[in-house]
């Protein structure tokens, strides 16, 4: 799970600094997407570096995941039908909002289910 704390850290700070330079390089609320990526990369490398700290830094970087899906779906799908309709007044806005949410919960999904493998796989639970 480290390593794809990194991956979708990375990713996540490459749709913040894409936003920007979409948006003119003027807005930096389009950088938002790359501060929830660079806590869920340093994240994934302080699980790789520190592997005794890696169970909580994950669990913070799961953590992360999920404000960042709260937040981006929360604030790109309500304006989705303006977008659609040509009538957003940002539409790049509101496509990035939506793109970190989604990327944000893949990355949540694939937390969870690593945590129940996890959890699955601890000697006490065999025979359960």
């Amino acid at each position: 799970m480290p390593k794809l704390a990194i991956i979708f850290g990375l990713v996540l700070n490459a749709l913040g600094v894409a936003a920007f330079i979409a948006t003119g390089a003027t807005h930096l609320t389009a950088l938002i997407p790359s501060i929830f990526g660079t806590i869920i990369f340093l994240c994934g490398i302080l699980a790789v570096v520190r592997p005794g700290w890696r169970k909580h830094v994950m669990h913070v970087a799961a953590m992360f995941g999920l404000f960042g899906t709260l937040g981006g779906l929360g604030m790109g799908l309500p304006k989705l039908g303006m977008v659609l309709a040509g009538t957003a007044q940002r539409p790049v806005a509101v496509v990035m909002q939506i793109s970190m949410g989604l990327i944000a919960l893949v990355f949540l999904s694939l937390c969870v289910k690593s945590f129940i493998d996890a959890r699955r796989a601890r000697p006490e639970n065999y025979g359960k």
